[in-house]
């Protein structure tokens, strides 16, 4: 069985050849663009990866929580298919971690997966509220912007 890191070699080196292989023409120009979206693929799946591994989980139990089926996340690790959004929220939620992608100043995207506040480590759980709890807290809190105001004003 072909491990993560030598699949990707292999892959590197096949889309390597095949891009070195051209000229500078509209066809060497796809092959550019392919190969980026090849890395986008494999940079997509490297993050599910990394994530679902941090987290102790095994791909069986990631589909579950993602609504898909194992062989479906192990396509998406290894690079082999790319992911809608809806799939990626899926994916995150399932995850507990928030999702960026991040495009630089090279036309390269950054991906991954931030992790969500030890505080709200139940999946799903909603961030504390920072509305106040009751009319007298509302209050207190409008007086003391008053008093913010005046003292800079």
């Amino acid at each position: 069985m072909v491990s993560h890191a030598q699949w990707k070699l292999a892959r590197d080196r096949k889309v390597a050849q095949s891009i070195s292989e051209g000229d500078d023409s509209a066809e060497s120009a796809e092959r550019v663009r392919r190969r980026r979206e090849l890395d986008l693929a494999w940079d997509l799946g490297q993050a599910v990866y990394d994530r679902r591994t941090a987290l102790g989980l095994a791909q069986t139990e990631l589909a579950r929580r993602a609504n898909m089926t194992q062989p479906q996340v192990s396509k998406l690790e290894l690079g082999g298919s790319m992911p809608t959004v809806p799939l990626l929220v899926r994916l995150a939620r399932a995850m507990d971690a928030d999702f960026s992608l991040r495009p630089d100043a090279e036309d390269v995207v950054r991906v991954s997966f931030i992790p969500h506040d030890p505080a709200h480590a139940e999946i799903g759980a909603e961030p504390p509220s920072t509305e106040p709890a009751s009319a007298a807290e509302a209050e207190a809190e409008a007086d003391a912007g008053t008093e913010r105001a005046a003292a800079t004003g």
